[in-house]
């Protein structure tokens, strides 16, 4: 009997071994998806899935998953490190209608997922006006965000949020549009004792309550942007941790409140931007660090950078 159960236990052992073999070599480095597609496919280029998270499960880590044609495909979790294209350059363009949800979840734990990377490209995230977050980032170490359009979310258009501090955490968010978020366009928090570095280029921040909110240990720079027509603009605070922004050619217009405003023993510093048209332009404005050629007028208070001023070289 005790025979039996031995080779039974050694069949069981054998089986699970050559599932999980099997469920490994089935993911492809990179899968497709399709408007047409079905979810029950291999997701390859000729068999696409129909959805991101129908596709990411048959996506190795580190893979990518591409979108042949325009179409919905879903709100996705994403846990491991991965490239999301939403087809640019005529291939298609990635939507995800998300209302009443997420559009987009990082969290990586995985230990073994050395890079914890997530890179979107090409992407329309809709909340149609009851989504909570557009893309919520919560654990990993790098986002990547280029090309992507996001609007219309109860929440924030991205929130780089973290409940436990993390060192060294990574946002890059390249020609974006976020607009008419309740809450902040992008926020990022990195908990009490850690940071997060942010990388800002090329964005368009609008109808939001704040535009670009950084909390707790964020230390970043945005250039190329625009931010307009939200309640504040830009807003740095520190409840726990002291936040810096590095702030170039950019332009700050028509936010009802203050344009950059700086809490507590954070630091703003500006240079070659144009604030026109705000509530109040810098509060305040001591806590502000010029480098020249700035551009203030036109606000209902106009106040000048009173902080340290830094060498143009």
């Amino acid at each position: 009997m005790s025979k039996v159960r031995f080779t039974f236990s050694i069949l069981t052992l054998a089986i699970l071994t050559l599932t999980i073999t099997s469920i490994a070599q089935a993911q492809a480095t990179r899968t497709w998806v399709s408007g047409v597609g079905d979810d029950v496919n291999p997701c390859s280029r000729t068999a696409p899935c129909k959805t991101y998270a129908g596709a990411i499960s048959k996506t190795a880590k580190d893979g990518e998953i591409s979108t042949l044609d325009p179409g919905g495909f879903g709100a996705v979790t994403i846990t491991k490190s991965i490239t999301i294209n939403g087809g640019g350059g005529g291939q298609g363009y990635g939507s995800i209608l998300a209302s009443l949800v997420n559009g987009i979840i990082i969290n990586i734990t995985d230990a073994a997922d050395v890079r914890k990377s997530v890179r979107l490209d090409w992407l329309n995230i809709n909340g149609a006006s009851t989504g909570l977050d557009g893309i919520r980032f919560v654990a990993g170490n790098a986002l990547h965000i280029e090309n992507t359009l996001i609007d219309g979310f109860t929440g924030d258009g991205i929130d780089a949020s973290f409940s436990a501090a993390n060192t060294g955490t990574q946002l890059s968010v390249h020609n974006t549009t976020v607009r008419n978020c309740v809450g902040s366009g992008i926020k990022t928090n990195a908990a009490a004792g850690g940071t997060i570095k942010t990388v800002i280029n090329n964005v368009h921040v609008t109808r939001c309550g704040v535009g670009i909110d950084q909390v707790n240990g964020t230390i970043g720079s945005i250039t190329n942007s625009v931010v307009s027509l939200n309640t504040t603009g830009f807003q740095t605070a520190e409840p726990t941790s002291g936040s810096i922004a590095n702030i170039d050619t950019t332009t700050f217009s028509n936010n009802s409140g203050t344009a950059i405003n700086v809490i507590g023993g954070s630091r703003a510093r500006i240079a070659r931007c144009n604030i026109f048209q705000n509530g109040t332009s810098l509060a305040p404005a001591a806590s502000v660090d010029s480098g020249g050629n700035n551009s203030i007028v036109g606000n209902t208070t106009n106040t000048a950078p009173a902080g340290t001023p830094f060498p143009q070289n």
